[in-house]
């Protein structure tokens, strides 16, 4: 975030105004005459230690359900703020180290001349530490009052930042936060195959058509998770199939990601009328909360909003999952090599525990599917290469004997699929050994003549592959192609009531 701090490090600049000099000359000599002993001096104290200024501190993103994470997340490190170290006056000015001897007391008879006052003797690194202790008022040049700019900020929330390193606008030309200053600015941070985002366009799309002409305006921007999403032309099918209107802007290098230190897909931050980020929320849900906040920032920049309009609730989850005592949900699983090896090096299981599937790391290999598959993971059989992102079928077959295998719990499963020549394909989809039906088919499912269930796979994108009644546990899904160009990236699970 784009933060405007100033911080101001200790130190003694009272050698910059004569008076102050006079004042310090004055102290001095009170001192001096103050003081009874003859000791030698001291070593010089040593110099005050700061370490670096302060950096203002990162926004903490707070994982929560329905976000999605990048495989390799560009991350922002921020120089951590070191404590300034700093020896006390205490510590600088130690007691006299030498011991003198009492002297005795003068007898009647005697006269004792009166010696002389000792010349006081003050040390170089004594005299620091005395000024150190007794700063004069005027001593060190007072910080000059923050601006309106940077009171708002510090009150309020950080300074939002503008999008940058931005590939393509789509829907709009070019914009920055300035040419926005006055309206209420929604940020979505998106990927068209995200099931998660997918479920957040409805909600968009109403706060779009509620509130644009009283001053809000979506600013999406798209950052890709897969390679095939940094298409311009694949971005703008996306755009106008789930229609979105609003301003978008391709991240490809996700420079824009790095600078509001995201982590998440979706991730939202509600920025005000000056430019100050007031509210934020990753992953999906909390959409009247979301819109409540988008209402009280339009009416601080004078919207009348004095319409009753009915907030929008969550998506319903399953009952039946709500009401079992041991309900599990299979979770996104990824098909290509770096994210199983991530999870490796993060101490977690793979998505894949295929031993043979590492051996045909980018290069084509013959995997055999065990008997007894372990749920919620994925498994290969027959001929496939595994590459970094996506297993691509390795061969042309006659009669669906490759196939991927999954066992899951979910009441809604949907991959992202593509085809790396562009060509067009079928897969073959089962359920525990059967076709699926009309009650369980996703939107994506087709039947030919003999009621036999299968995808038409012609673009790169997320296929809703089922969509059951109720929750379901345990169940066997088999997806099998005869075409060399049958590429999975990813399954995607959902547990609510409705859509994918």
């Amino acid at each position: 975030m784009n933060r405007s701090f100033r911080t101001r490090k200790p130190g003694v600049s009272w050698f910059k105004s004569s008076s102050v000099a006079a004042a310090m000359l004055s102290l001095i000599l009170i001192l001096a005459l103050a003081c009874g002993s003859s000791a030698e001096p001291e070593p010089a104290a040593p110099a005050v230690e700061t370490g670096p200024e302060p950096t203002a501190a990162s926004v903490q993103a707070a994982s929560e359900t329905g976000a999605t994470t990048p495989a390799d997340p560009p991350r922002v490190e921020t120089a951590p703020t070191e404590s300034m170290q700093e020896r006390s006056p205490a510590e600088a000015v130690s007691e006299p180290s030498k011991e003198t001897e009492p002297e005795a007391e003068p007898t009647a008879a005697a006269e004792v001349e009166p010696e002389p006052a000792p010349t006081p003797t003050v040390s170089v690194g004594e005299l620091a530490a005395l000024i150190e202790a007794n700063p004069v008022a005027d001593a060190v040049e007072p910080e000059p009052e923050p601006t309106a700019e940077v009171q708002r900020e510090r009150a309020e929330g950080p300074l939002a930042a503008d999008p940058v390193g931005i590939n393509a606008w789509i829907n709009s030309d070019p914009l920055t936060l300035e040419q926005l200053r006055g309206k209420v600015v929604l940020v979505d941070f998106w990927t068209y195959t995200c099931v998660n985002c997918i479920r957040t366009f409805p909600f968009l799309k109403l706060w779009h058509s509620r509130y644009a002409d009283d001053g809000l305006v979506i600013l999406g921007i798209h950052t890709p998770e897969f390679d095939f999403e940094r298409d311009y032309d694949n971005v703008v099918e996306a755009t106008e199939e789930n229609g979105i209107v609003w301003p978008v802007a391709q991240d490809n290098e996700f420079a824009t990601w790095q600078a509001y230190e995201n982590r998440y897909w979706p991730a939202k931050y509600l920025i005000d009328q000056d430019g100050v980020i007031r509210y934020t929320h990753f992953g999906e849900g909390k959409y009247a909360e979301t819109e409540e906040e988008i209402r009280k920032l339009l009416e601080e920049s004078g919207a009348d909003l004095s319409d009753d309009v009915g907030l929008p609730e969550d998506q319903v989850l399953d009952p039946l999952f709500l009401q079992s005592t041991s309900a599990d949900v299979t979770p996104e699983l990824y098909a290509g090599y770096q994210r199983n090896v991530n999870s490796i090096y993060s101490g977690l299981l793979p998505y894949v525990i295929q031993y043979d599937y590492y051996d045909a790391v980018d290069t084509v290999g013959n995997l055999v599917a065990p008997l007894d598959l372990e749920r919620h993971h994925l498994y290969f059989h027959g001929t496939w290469q595994v590459g970094r992102e996506h297993v691509k079928h390795g061969r042309t077959t006659r009669n669906y004997e490759d196939y991927i295998a999954l066992e899951y719990s979910a009441r809604s499963v949907n991959a992202v699929l593509t085809s790396d020549s562009g060509e067009p394909y079928s897969v073959r989809i089962t359920l525990d050994g059967e076709y699926l039906t009309e009650d369980n088919a996703g939107a994506d499912i087709h039947f030919d003549d003999e009621g036999r269930s299968f995808l038409m796979v012609d673009q790169p994108r997320l296929y809703a592959i089922i969509e059951s009644p109720t929750y379901t546990q345990g169940q066997m899904l088999l997806m099998s192609s005869n075409s060399e160009n049958f590429g999975l990236f990813a399954f995607t699970f959902g547990i609510y009531t409705e859509g994918p």
